[in-house]
């Protein structure tokens, strides 16, 4: 399979929308925020860090703000707040449904963050299962498996798609695979849509960590043919504590509930009758109303927007990045597939002579720049790439020793940013 079939779905971005409704960019928030530095100046802050956690959109900021005077109890009011509230959640399960591009008989179920989403469906896999994931994952997607087979990080996406076939094949009784849409170290793109077929192939499931896919690309889950994925609000612009798992109902019917409470079940007595509607069954309690309705939001914009200018204005900005780091001495960028692999607004590098949290602290305290710095909780796959052993002495994701340093971007990032970064890195590599 060619490099193009395996990565096409994943980037034709302008299917979103018709493009006579697009329109310009949004706005977020914090664009304006002065820090402090060095000597006691205030500069504009250059926020690179959205791969850890994005800027709130405005669009997001105003929906929030429009639906709290209303705001009120779900699902189970008569009052108008209420049924108001109600409606406005539900329609943003619609939307966020509609967003991915999900089957009309897939749950979207509202959670916390893409971990919590994950964990969930590890708590609904059928008795037996055994998953099939990557040493290159991030660890909500590496760590909630009860039987799983974890795989080398492979040289090439062909040997991706073949060691997954192997693995799965191999595999008696339930199975998922679990993969990544985006690096969130590396930011490229993996072959999903080739993955997919081949985990079907063997009567397996699919499991997408779409966290670093959907701030910057389109997502078709129904044309892409996938069971599963899994997202953060708080990458997507929508910082109010939101995330979703979206997919088949029958695992997630048939599930223990997440949590047990209020919401969860028709009735109780002697017994206890829980939904079996996996939405419902998996939301008890009083659910996160205005984070779901920010998600919404968001997907809202996004797909407003159309997704050709968003893809090109990250596209210059990242290449633009990933030329300047790349003529400054002593500056390696992290990369599991090469240089010219598809991927999203994420640079992970290293300068030598210099730990990453001191890079990091530099960036931030001389020149107002926000970058991310440590393992990224893909423990086993920086160590991968920096060609470092790991055990249990060799720290958390906070740790400095063997870490790189992340820089990503997205809506809000801007050339004079990117330029800044760049001037002082080699500013940093001059005083060695």
């Amino acid at each position: 399979m060619s490099t193009l079939t395996i990565f096409s779905s994943a980037r034709t971005p302008e299917a979103a929308a018709p493009s006579a409704t697009n329109r310009p960019i949004p706005a977020v928030l914090g664009a304006d925020l002065e820090v402090p530095v060095k000597g006691g100046r205030l500069v504009g802050y250059a926020n690179l860090d959205y791969a850890a956690s994005a800027p709130c959109l405005e669009p997001v900021s105003a929906a929030v703000t429009a639906a709290l005077p209303a705001y009120s109890s779900v699902h189970r009011g008569a009052g108008y707040a209420s049924q108001l509230t109600t409606a406005r959640y539900e329609q943003a399960r619609h939307t966020v449904r509609a967003f991915v591009g999900a089957r009309p008989d897939d749950s979207v179920i509202f959670t916390r963050n893409t971990t919590d989403a994950t964990n969930l469906l590890a708590g609904c896999l059928p008795e037996g299962t055994t998953t099939v994931v990557f040493d290159t994952e991030h660890h909500a997607s590496l760590l909630p498996w009860r039987h799983a087979v974890r795989l080398a990080p492979p040289a090439f996406p062909g040997e991706a798609v073949r060691a997954a076939d192997e693995a799965l094949a191999a595999i008696e009784g339930p199975k998922l695979l679990v993969v990544t849409a985006a690096s969130n170290v590396t930011g490229e793109l993996w072959p999903i849509a080739a993955l997919a077929h081949i985990a079907h192939r063997h009567g397996a499931r699919i499991l997408v960590d779409a966290a670093q896919l959907v701030p910057h690309r389109r997502l078709n889950l129904t044309a892409l043919d996938l069971d599963y994925v899994a997202f953060s609000g708080h990458k997507l612009y929508a910082p109010f504590g939101a995330g979703a798992l979206v997919g088949r109902r029958d695992w997630l019917a048939e599930g223990e509930p997440y949590l047990k409470g209020g919401g969860a079940v028709r009735s109780v007595g002697e017994s206890v009758e829980w939904h079996d509607d996996p939405e419902p069954r998996h939301e008890a309690g009083t659910p996160n109303v205005l984070g779901a309705i920010a998600l919404a939001a968001a997907c809202d914009a996004l797909t407003a927007t159309g997704w050709t200018a968003l893809v090109r204005e990250e596209e210059r900005l990242i290449a633009r990045l990933r030329s300047g780091l790349a003529s400054i001495d002593g500056v390696r960028e992290l990369s599991l597939w090469g240089d010219d692999h598809p991927r999203v607004g994420i640079v992970s590098f290293t300068v030598a002579g210099y730990s990453a949290r001191e890079v990091a602290e530099a960036l931030s305290g001389e020149y107002g720049i926000g970058v991310r710095d440590g393992k990224f909780c893909a423990h086993p796959f920086v160590r991968h790439l920096l060609g470092t052993s790991g055990g249990a002495s060799d720290g958390d994701c906070m740790d400095d020793t063997g870490s790189a340093v992340r820089a990503s971007i997205g809506i809000g990032s801007t050339q004079e940013h990117v330029d800044r970064l760049i001037e002082a890195v080699r500013d940093l590599v001059s005083r060695r």
